[in-house]
């Protein structure tokens, strides 16, 4: 798909409330996301916010949408299940998911993984460095062999998570943690990747590396017209294609 229509949702409190992510993120976390995408080819973008009717994500914009970005750190319990239950039914439809740092906390992350995603943390301003070890892999496309961040909030393993189907990047950290920072799965006919970087108090959306992958991210989640989707799938009792033989 060359050019998937993206809807980048964030809770777009901090931003309202914090004077140091003011500073850094004056017009919200969403709209940094968005300029990133749009720098890197992909002009189809939307956003959505918490406190817009429905979240800002009512099902006509999730049907008109390929990708969905999700940045929550605060209020993930602030979140309808509805809508949360009306995400999990596109994704499994086939529409792709970006789940970025501490959204792996939310709710529609934990339902697709099942698990409780939890980690360990610490805000202290490490240096992150992110290996790539899936050299080749689509969302490594213009990325060197890592990628370093001077200043990030520390995430540490375990991460309760089920394995990823494939791993693209671990990160080490300053303090000497590791963290598996960029995830892939499908669930359904939807493709999701976790990607870790994304502290609120740091300008990471803004790093040209960071915001390459995030695109990355998105062209490989996108659905493939005629290929990986819903409309490829058949459930439910089904007559046989073979009748010779066939007990009646």
């Amino acid at each position: 798909m060359d050019n998937p229509r993206i809807t980048v949702w964030n809770e777009f409190r901090h931003e309202k409330s914090h004077e140091e992510v003011i500073r850094i993120y004056p017009d919200g976390i969403h709209n940094a996301i968005a300029e990133g995408l749009r720098e890197n080819g992909l002009s189809s973008v939307r956003t959505a916010t918490l406190d817009e009717p429905e979240h800002g994500l009512t099902p006509d914009v999730l049907a008109e949408t390929d990708v969905l970005l999700w940045w929550g750190h605060m209020f993930h319990g602030q979140v309808s299940d509805e809508v949360v239950d009306r995400v999990q039914e596109r994704v499994l439809d086939g529409m792709g998911l970006i789940v970025l740092h501490s959204g792996h906390f939310s709710k529609i992350f934990r339902k697709l993984m099942g698990t409780t995603c939890n980690l360990k943390w610490r805000e202290s301003n490490d240096t992150e460095r992110l290996w790539v070890v899936a050299p080749g892999h689509p969302i490594t496309e213009g990325i060197g062999e890592y990628i370093e961040l001077e200043l990030e909030e520390m995430y540490g393993e375990h991460f309760d998570i089920p394995h990823p189907e494939t791993l693209v990047f671990v990160s080490w950290f300053t303090g000497g943690e590791v963290f598996r920072s960029g995830c892939c799965y499908t669930r359904g006919a939807g493709k999701i990747f976790y990607f870790r970087p994304g502290h609120e108090t740091l300008p990471t959306y803004y790093h040209p590396e960071v915001r390459r992958v995030i695109a990355n991210g998105v062209r490989w989640a996108a659905p493939v017209p005629g290929g990986h989707g819903a409309r490829q799938r058949a459930y439910g009792n089904t007559p046989a294609l073979e009748y010779e033989g066939v007990r009646a």
